[in-house]
């Protein structure tokens, strides 16, 4: 069978999740949210750990945690004592401290914690495939659905909710897929580097687009662009594949960077 390479599977699982990624990134880059997926990585840990506790699918407990960590923030962020940047930082730190002493009470199993803390994408298997494509084809599809509301809440959210948009399902609704998002990612590039993959091929992809739409697909151009450069100089230099992928998504900003700036604008 053509899937029995581990090379096309890691490429395929590469390509699929930049596909997702770039959509998903560029609302993380207009509304600020790097710190947000920055959390909700940091909680998928924990998830981790509670899978194996409770004899759960790692991926599906990550799902779980990662889920329940979003609708704990989007419940936080409706109150005003704290600044959200402060209850990010909050759960960030706890959920991977959780997650950590959760993983000292597994006595009989050994995690090896750089492949959930970097990624292994060399050892994507066709389940995880399964999760990268229906996963991401469930998140890209609702996304879809609330791209026009989403937009116009990014751009001012007073003038929306006036507009008559449902201004806290459709942020409810973005965090909810982000988190989902976040946790068939970790999979493939790990708890650290997972928001670079959202963030940076957005980042880079600003100065190219001409219009919100065309910025989504140009960030998952560049995201799969940086997939199959981190692989190829994984495969001849023998260097570490996630963080290579994120070598070549830093890369390719920089050259977006030499793009002058008028260039988007026609």
């Amino acid at each position: 069978m053509i899937l029995d390479n581990f090379l096309l599977r890691a490429l395929l699982g590469g390509l699929g999740v930049a596909a997702v990624a770039g959509p998903f990134g560029v609302f993380m880059v207009w509304r600020r949210l790097a710190y947000f997926g920055d959390t909700l990585a940091h909680s998928a840990l924990l998830g981790i750990a509670l899978g194996f506790l409770l004899h759960l699918d790692p991926t599906l407990a990550v799902i779980a945690v990662c889920q329940l960590l979003a609708l704990l923030l989007f419940l936080l962020q409706r109150q005003r004592e704290l600044a959200s940047d402060t209850l990010l930082g909050i759960l960030a730190h706890s959920s991977l401290a959780l997650g950590l002493v959760a993983l000292a009470f597994l006595q009989d199993v050994r995690i090896d914690l750089m492949a959930y803390l970097f990624g292994d994408i060399l050892a994507v298997t066709r389940a995880d495939l399964a999760w990268i494509f229906g996963g991401g084809l469930l998140a890209v599809t609702a996304l879809a659905t609330v791209w026009r509301p989403l937009l116009a809440i990014t751009v001012h959210e007073d003038l929306a909710r006036v507009d008559g948009v449902a201004v806290d399902f459709v942020q409810w609704l973005y965090t909810a897929l982000l988190a989902l998002v976040v946790a068939v990612m970790m999979k493939i590039v790990g708890v650290v580097l997972v928001t670079a993959l959202l963030i940076i091929p957005a980042a880079a992809a600003r100065r190219l687009a001409r219009s919100p739409e065309a910025m989504a697909a140009f960030a998952s151009l560049i995201g799969a662009l940086a997939v199959g450069g981190g692989l190829t100089a994984s495969l001849y230099w023998d260097t570490p594949t996630g963080p290579s992928i994120v070598v070549a998504a830093t890369l390719l900003f920089i050259l977006s960077r030499a793009i002058p700036r008028g260039f988007s604008r026609g």
